[in-house]
């Protein structure tokens, strides 16, 4: 049997090269996201290109009950979940005075909730069998405060605390837990941009981070990665 990855928000960006890294190292996937449309193709590229199964469902990980149903059907499968990658979110730019009403708790639900909900649906099967290692994508955003990072940085501080403190509940399971942190990396958000590639990470950067943090030996946890564009922030 082959080893299985959840990830969430997973058929663009970080999400979809931390996909493409571990099906190439032989892991089964399961995956989610909004639109039917790219999860097909998703899992078509990965059951073509490597010889593994995806599997991949529509949810909106902002809503707690579509985070339910997600992750009943993880269960299903009935396959130790070895690594959980909690990376849907998404960014609304602005200032806290002036953003529209409703901005923070749309961050709170989508990059936040999501994370704390899948967890909390999944870990149980990781606690049981004293293994897995759950990745939590945050972001500079978690670490430095910025103009007009407004409530994105705020969810994105919170869900650093919550990565924090599942390490601790955590390590007497022997599950690992690893908040990564990058800076400017090149994916679809970016979109429109008139800042040259090179002034970003590329997303098989933080996947090749993420195997490489995951491959260690079991007495070892990097608890945090840091990952800055070479050059610095934007």
């Amino acid at each position: 049997m082959n080893k299985l990855i959840v990830v969430t928000g997973g058929t663009k960006g970080i999400g979809r090269a931390i996909i493409e890294k571990f099906a190439r190292e032989g892991f089964d996937v399961v995956t989610c996201a909004r639109k039917e449309v790219d999860l097909r193709q998703l899992v078509a590229h990965v059951e073509n290109t490597y010889d593994v199964r995806c599997h991949a469902h529509v949810a909106d990980m902002s809503e707690p009950e579509q985070v339910k149903l997600f992750c009943e059907k993880v269960l299903l499968l009935r396959q130790p979940i070895n690594v959980l990658v909690n990376n849907a979110g998404f960014f609304i730019p602005g200032e806290i005075a002036t953003e529209p009403a409703g901005t923070l708790e749309k961050m709170i639900e989508g990059n936040l909730y999501s994370a704390y909900y899948t967890t909390r649906g999944l870990v149980h099967v990781m606690k049981d069998l004293r293994q897995g290692h759950i990745f939590n994508i945050c972001s500079i955003a978690s670490i430095q405060a910025y103009a007009n990072g407004g409530s994105y940085a705020i969810s994105k501080f919170a869900l650093l605390g919550f990565s924090k403190c599942l390490r601790e509940e955590l390590k007497q399971h022997q599950v690992k837990v690893t908040a990564v942190l990058p800076g400017a990396t090149r994916t679809a958000s970016w979109d429109g941009t008139t800042l040259p590639d090179e002034r970003f990470m590329p997303s098989e950067d933080i996947a090749e981070t993420i195997y490489s943090t995951y491959s260690l030996s079991d007495r070892t946890v990097i608890e945090e990665i840091l990952i800055r564009p070479q050059l610095g922030d934007i």
